[in-house]
């Protein structure tokens, strides 16, 4: 696992942690990179002081307590001079200050920097960007004791593998350096292993998978990335050196996905992703409150790993809704009065009742909103729909409801609820239209 996310990095105690958590599910490697780290990118040259370095040892000790390795990473890119002198000792002597503490495994990451070099004596010393950062890691390699190792993450770090970029790292780069690779995306929705044994004859290594799952920053972050990991070749362990998941920003709600992601690990061929899936929920969120969490999270499953929106939901609504119109109103009314039940329990149960996991339903608090507005929003077109009237009232009852998810400004239920409530309400609004403030509070 990587902590590489744009965000708030973790706090101390949470990294301690989560080193515990992965090791007890069969992963090896901690990944310390978080974006915001400013000794790590911005103000790379500052030397760290003595707490500083104090906490990093603090994770070189877990992580050998616990049977995994802590690879370090620095990512000098957004200012480095890859020609000076003085910058590359100043790199050196970082790294040596880490290597000083126990760390045996450095990361040189060149990702997310304008993709062309940028101080005039570097232009004139390389022919391009990518010559000037073979020269950059070969040295620093050069300069690591013989137990060492180093991996590098390219400026152009996704893609076919076939990249003429690639290609030229693959070939100057020294062998025993490392590719940090993400797919073919940046965050990619299958891995496979034709595409793995691309990359490798291309960049004359394997990759090492740098996973943006479950990630959720950026223009992510109305997503939350709780789904179970798949659509990753069970053999694609045959033509890569591993995979580094990139985690969430939020700790808690980051260990449902990456339980899933150690079983795959585990045994590809046997992972079963809902299974895992069913087990890393209990295992996180507590025995008492799965099931309520359960019908919660099958509404959050859409990342870019699965187009899947809300399963559960959208088949008893639509199987709900054609009774109602078509076959058994009796029993359309009785799945829609049901559903909604169970919704508004779950809901409830999660943001006002008693929970095991606090930290974790603080952390996702903004999507149980949402979930409990949906839920709401079901018990009126259930009761509108006992009532005879959901044709007739519809339009006002439920276009609330619709701008409040709106607002929430988080995805639950995919777009399907939205759809929903749009049709049901778009003869009273227009597209483009919004309702008056006073009609907006269901």
């Amino acid at each position: 696992m990587i902590e590489g996310f744009h965000g708030q990095p973790w706090a101390q105690d949470q990294r301690l942690e989560m080193i515990d958590f992965l090791a007890g599910r069969g992963m090896n490697t901690f990944v310390y990179s978080p974006k915001d780290d400013p000794k790590l990118r911005d103000e790379w040259r500052a030397a760290y002081d003595q707490s500083e370095l104090e906490r990093l040892g603090e994770l070189v000790d877990r992580c050998g307590a616990a049977g995994m390795s802590l690879t370090w990473c620095i990512s000098p890119g957004l200012s480095v001079r890859y020609s000076h002198p003085d910058d590359i000792a100043t790199l050196t002597t970082k790294i040596a200050s880490v290597l000083a503490l126990g760390v045996r495994h450095i990361g040189l990451f060149f990702d997310d920097i304008p993709p062309r070099l940028q101080f005039e004596q570097d232009r004139a010393t390389y022919a391009g960007l990518e010559e000037a950062q073979i020269s950059l890691a070969n040295t620093v390699l050069a300069s690591l004791p013989a137990e060492a190792d180093l991996i590098v993450c390219p400026t152009e770090y996704w893609g076919r593998g076939d990249e003429d970029s690639l290609a030229q790292l693959g070939g100057g780069l020294d062998p025993r350096v490392d590719l940090f690779w993400t797919g073919p995306a940046v965050c990619s929705a299958a891995l496979d292993l034709a595409d793995a044994e691309v990359f490798t004859l291309t960049a004359r290594r394997p990759p090492t998978y740098w996973d943006n799952y479950p990630v959720n920053d950026l223009s992510m972050n109305y997503d939350l990335h709780i789904g179970p990991y798949g659509r990753r070749d069970p053999e694609l362990w045959r033509s890569s050196k591993g995979i580094i998941a990139n985690a969430m920003e939020l700790f808690e709600a980051s260990k449902i996905p990456l339980a899933t992601i150690a079983d795959y690990l585990r045994d590809p061929a046997g992972y079963e992703p809902e299974a895992s899936w069913q087990r890393a929920i209990r295992d996180v969120v507590g025995e008492a409150d799965t099931e309520a969490f359960m019908l919660f999270a099958d509404n959050v499953r859409i990342s870019c790993l699965s187009a899947q929106e809300a399963p559960f939901v959208e088949e008893a609504m639509s199987t709900a809704r054609f009774e109602l119109n078509h076959g058994d109103r009796a029993a359309g009314l009785e799945g829609l009065d049901s559903l909604a039940d169970r919704m508004l329990r779950a809901a409830d149960h999660l943001l006002h009742g008693p929970v095991t996991n606090r930290q974790l339903i603080d952390e996702v608090r903004p999507w149980l909103v949402g979930f409990e507005i949906g839920a709401k929003a079901v018990r009126r077109m259930a009761d509108l729909a006992a009532a005879g009237r959901l044709d007739e009232d519809g339009p006002a009852e439920l276009a609330p409801f619709l701008i409040k998810l709106r607002r929430a400004r988080v995805r639950v239920f995919g777009d399907f609820m939205e759809r929903t409530l749009s049709v049901l309400s778009g003869t009273l609004f227009p597209p483009g239209k919004v309702p008056s403030e006073e009609r907006v509070d269901p």
